[in-house]
C-alpha cells in the first residue's frame, strides 16, 4: 500500500501555519488514541526549527477524518486569540469542493437547515424547520459541473457546524461520494469521501494583509480529473460569501 504524507505546508510564518490534510488523518485526539495532524505538525515545527521543549500549537478549526484539504494551525497565543474571533465573526471565507452522485436540481443556491447531532453515533440529522436543541446551518452551493457519472460541486459554508457540507448535500439528494454515513452508493476503498477544503481567504491576524490559500487536490487521477471543471481567475474576496 503506498504510503500517504500526512500534510503538506501550504502556508507559514510566525504567527501561523496552513497545511493540507490528506484525508484519513485526525485533527485533533479523540477515542482511538490514533496519532493526529496535531501531533504531526508540532513534530514538524520541532524539528524545522530545533525548537527545544513544547512547542505551542493553537487548532482553530478542524476537519471530519476521512475530508482532506486546508487546516490552520496557529503557532502564537496572540494568532489563536484573534483567529478564533474571525471564526466567530464569520470573516474567513472557506471554499470545498465535494464530488457527489448527483446534480442539484439548482446550479446555484444557499442551503439552511437545522442540525441535530446524535453525539453517540456521531451522526447528523438535517431538519428544514427550527426543532428543539437544533442549530442552524447555512451554506452556498454552484455546480461546477460533471465527469462521466459524478458532479462537482463548489461549496462556501457559512457556518460552521458538524458534518454540515456532508448532511446538507445529502438532503438535496446529492450525497458525497464515498459518504456511506450519509447516502453514498458504497464506501471508497481507501475510507476517504470526496469532500476537499479547497481554498481559504482571511486577513493575517497580525500583518492585517489579505491570505488566500489553495490546497492542490489528493494525488489520484479521479480527482484530478475534475480540475478542467475550476473556474479560472477567481477574485475570492469578491464572491459575496460572508455572512
Amino acid at each position: 500500500m503506498k504510503h500517504i504524507k500526512p500534510f503538506h505546508v501550504i502556508y507559514e510564518d510566525n504567527h501561523l501555519i496552513v497545511v493540507n490534510k490528506a484525508s484519513g488523518v485526525l485533527v485533533h485526539s479523540d477515542i482511538t488514541r490514533d496519532k493526529t495532524l496535531e501531533d504531526y505538525v508540532k513534530e514538524y515545527i520541532k524539528e524545522k526549527y530545533d525548537k527545544p521543549g513544547d512547542v505551542f500549537l493553537g487548532t482553530i478549526h478542524r476537519l471530519d477524518r476521512p475530508v482532506s484539504g486546508l487546516v490552520i494551525f496557529a503557532k502564537t497565543s496572540k494568532a489563536l486569540t484573534r483567529m478564533n474571533e474571525m471564526f466567530r465573526k464569520r470573516d474567513i471565507q472557506k471554499t470545498y469542493w465535494a464530488i457527489c452522485h448527483r446534480k442539484p436540481e439548482k446550479k446555484a443556491g444557499r442551503l439552511t437547515n437545522w442540525l441535530i447531532k446524535d453525539t453517540d453515533r456521531n451522526f447528523v440529522t438535517a431538519y428544514d424547520h427550527e426543532v428543539e436543541g437544533s442549530l442552524k446551518a447555512e451554506l452556498n452551493y454552484r455546480y461546477l459541473g460533471n465527469i462521466n457519472k459524478y458532479h462537482l460541486i463548489e461549496v462556501n459554508p457559512i457556518t460552521g457546524r458538524p458534518h454540515q457540507i456532508r448532511v446538507q448535500l445529502a438532503a438535496i439528494g446529492c450525497p458525497i461520494k464515498g459518504d456511506v454515513k450519509y447516502g453514498s452508493i458504497r464506501a471508497n476503498t481507501d475510507a476517504s469521501i470526496n469532500l476537499h477544503a479547497r481554498r481559504v481567504y482571511f486577513q493575517h491576524p497580525v500583518k492585517k494583509e489579505p491570505i488566500v490559500c489553495k490546497a492542490p487536490v489528493p494525488e489520484t487521477s479521479f480527482w484530478e480529473e475534475f480540475l478542467s471543471l475550476e473556474p479560472e481567475d477567481i477574485k475570492v474576496e469578491n464572491l459575496g460569501y460572508f455572512h
